[in-house]
């Protein structure tokens, strides 16, 4: 079905369509691409975008721009209502030309939303085409958010940085690191950042918020993520999530709803 999907996008004349999707818990779309640029945004759910960059977390009152042409997977986690946008590359000045998680405001939110119900093909002055040309007016608008997780090109670092994945901790400290690669710490910091374009130190929470996320959109207690993860209280914990995201995980969770 996803691949017809595909073709029938690939045919389309229209500079931009919005598309409606639903998802089962765990669901997962193997690694595809396109020739327009997609925006994803998960009315409900949390979904996990993956690309030979990085991983990129798009939880609701987010959205994930996808660049035309690039590969990506896409996980769900809990049951997921998505709508995407799909933009053909040079419709709009000012597009991203790079993957990234951006915020949407109430008026986006409402465009999308209202969007996937409009019939096709109507005239230019019509209220349709209307909604459509604000849509990609406000594309460019929209500002990144820290939910991306970029990986390394370099092969040692990348191999770090995914087995740091499969065990996530707070306690990850530069010197580890630097050790593992037989590096100095001011080197393999130097390293990181060109690399990633992030410290290690936010990378790591960063990568804690990934693994935590989709446990607690899974109805896990904050308590046992959190000590799952290696924090020495629900505190701590809470901390770096109302700082990455906004909001203690109670509230988030709840507005999720």
């Amino acid at each position: 079905m996803h691949m017809r999907r595909i073709s029938w996008l690939e045919e389309i004349d229209e500079p931009i369509v919005p598309l409606a999707a639903e998802y089962a818990p765990r669901q997962v779309v193997p690694p595809h691409h396109h020739s327009r640029a997609q925006l994803i945004y998960a009315l409900s759910g949390v979904v996990t975008v993956t690309t030979e960059d990085g991983r990129w977390m798009v939880p609701p009152e987010h959205a994930l721009w996808v660049p035309a042409g690039l590969e990506h997977s896409v996980e769900a986690h809990g049951r997921v209502s998505m709508r995407s946008i799909y933009v053909t590359p040079g419709a709009v000045p000012g597009l991203p030309l790079n993957s990234r998680v951006v915020g949407l405001s109430e008026l986006m939110r409402s465009l999308i939303v209202e969007a996937v119900t409009l019939p096709r093909h109507d005239a230019p002055t019509s209220r349709a085409s209307l909604i459509m040309a604000l849509i990609m007016e406000e594309i460019p608008r929209l500002p990144e958010q820290p939910l991306g997780l970029p990986f390394p090109a370099e092969p040692r670092l990348a191999a770090l940085c995914r087995a740091f994945l499969d065990r996530p901790s707070p306690h990850a400290i530069i010197d580890d690191w630097a050790d593992a690669l037989a590096m100095s710490r001011r080197a393999f910091t130097r390293a990181f950042r060109r690399e990633t374009g992030l410290s290690l130190s936010v990378w790591r929470q960063q990568a804690c918020l990934f693994a935590a996320l989709p446990r607690l959109a899974g109805g896990e207690a904050v308590t046992s993520v959190a000590l799952d993860l290696g924090y020495e209280s629900v505190a701590a914990f809470t901390t770096m999530f109302k700082r990455m995201l906004g909001a203690p995980p109670s509230r988030y969770l709840r507005d999720m709803t």
